[in-house]
Formats: structure tokens, sequence, C-alpha cells
């Protein structure tokens, strides 16, 4: 990493959690015990790709380099469904070179089994592990069959109490729950909020089939809560990335970033900043 590298991300982390992140820390119900915790610097901060659905691939490296993050969800509006073989290595070496790893697809929404079978035979060929995406629930023993079949990872996206599918992860568990271990769920932290449960006792009871999880903030914990930068709102973070690390969780914590989204870069810097404190705050 270069040495400016190292000067930005220490100015956004020092500075905002200074202003930010040390009092949402001092203000949290957390009580900081470093010998209860795995490593919170061990967790993988991405971003979702739909939090730069406004922007270009390069427009979206070139935010996410600034903030210094590593990893990235692949949406189909930077890396289409029907793309050729080369473009998918084209756009692995636009990564590469920005020193970003795409780990995953999604959301991909499936209203077909048809609709299914693109989505595996997509992670397929761009390379990933794992698919996120909302599948109906009709389809989940023929999800479950496709799993087996390309042993490709499943999670299911819940998104709050407008989905009439999965509004939270209970939901989701209560479909999955006898189906393929390799179907889990990308947990939304933030609708899950919404929708009135706890992030942080679902993490804890439902940890094992937690493949992805996206990480915001919401101004309130009922349907009419809006995404805001993530140390202002109304989950405890601290307690959510302790949680994470006590369950020894080991995917990517995806920033979803969901204000502004035309001009969201301040507000990507503050959340990134804060994260980064919280995770120094709990050593």
């Amino acid at each position: 990493m270069s040495q400016s590298k190292n000067n930005r991300r220490d100015f956004v982390k020092k500075s905002i959690f200074g202003t930010i992140g040390g009092v949402a820390l001092a203000g949290s119900s957390l009580k900081v015990n470093a010998a209860t915790l795995a490593k919170p610097s061990d967790l993988k901060l991405a971003f979702a790709g739909y939090t730069f659905v406004h922007f270009k691939l390069e427009e979206s490296l070139e935010m996410i380099q600034k903030v210094d993050v590593n990893y990235l969800c692949i949406k189909d509006f930077h890396l289409p469904m029907d793309s050729t073989d080369a473009e998918i290595a084209a756009f692995h070496k636009r990564l590469a070179d920005a020193n970003i790893k795409g780990y995953a697809v999604g959301p991909i929404y499936s209203k077909t089994q048809e609709a299914i079978d693109k989505a595996f035979d997509y992670a397929k060929r761009v390379g990933v592990d794992m698919i996120v995406g909302i599948p109906r629930i009709e389809d989940l023993p023929y999800l479950d069959a496709k799993v087996k079949e390309f042993d490709i990872r499943f999670a299911i996206h819940n998104h709050g109490p407008e989905d009439k599918l999965y509004p939270n992860a209970t939901v989701i568990m209560s479909h999955i729950k006898d189906l393929d271990e390799r179907i889990g769920m990308c947990f939304d932290i933030g609708h899950n909020m919404r929708d009135g449960h706890d992030p942080v006792a679902d993490i804890k009871k439902y940890k094992s089939r937690i493949f992805d999880l996206h990480l915001k903030n919401v101004s309130k914990a009922e349907a009419e809560g809006k995404t805001i930068e993530l140390g202002r709102g109304v989950i405890d973070i601290p307690a959510v990335v302790k949680m994470l690390a006590k369950v020894n969780y080991t995917g990517h914590l995806a920033m979803e970033y969901e204000k502004d989204m035309k001009d969201p870069m301040a507000g990507i810097a503050e959340s990134v900043g804060y994260y980064r404190g919280v995770v120094d705050g709990l050593g």
C-alpha cells in the first residue's frame, strides 16, 4: 500500500472517528471487553454494488479507492449478465488494477426458474462462489437443486416491511432451515431493523446461515426509517461488530450507502471512517 493511501486512510479514520465514532461509542450500550472478542480487525469491509447505481464502473472504483476498501459485490449494471468471457476478464482486470476483488454477484431478482439458471451461469462465468438474490418461495426446492449442481452458495436478501417475500432474517430462516446449507442469507441489518427485528440478536441466532451482510444504519426502527450515515442511526453498530467477531463471521460486511446516492462520497467517507474507528475502539 502506498504512503499516500496510508495517509488518506489514517485521515479518514482519525478525523471522522474523533468527531463521530467516539461519541457513538461513548453513548453505546456496548461494554467493550477485549478478552471476549475474536478479531474485529479481521472482518472484511466491502461495498454492495448498488451503492454506485448512478455511477459508471471507473467512477465507482475511484470512490472505493478513496476510502481504501478492497472488496465489491458485483451488480449487473457494472457487469451485465450477458457479458462475454472477454468482457468478464477485462472487468476483473480493471478491479485488480484498483486493488479491488469482486467476491459475489447480486442482488439478482429471479422471478422464474430460468432466471435462476441464468444467475448460476453468470456466477460461474464471473468466477465467484456466491450469488445474492431474491427467488420466489415456490422456487426454493429448485434453488436447492441448483446449489448442489453448481456448488455455489446462494444468499437470500431481506428487504424490510415492504418485501412480501423476505422482510427479515427470521422469515428467510423459516423457509431455508431444511434446505441445503449452501442456501443462506445476505443479512441487511437496516431493513431488518426497519421491520422491527434486532440485528445483533439475529446475527447470534442465525450465524451459520449468514453468508453476506449489508452494513448500514437507519434513522428509525420502523418502516419509514431511511438509510443514514453509519454512526448516526438507531442501530448499535459497535454491538453489531462485536457480535460478528464473537460468532467468528467470515463473510464480508458490504456497506450499502443509500443516502444522497447521486453525490454519496461525503457520507461514504464518514461511514467508512466511523466503522474503522469502531473496530479500533474494540481492539
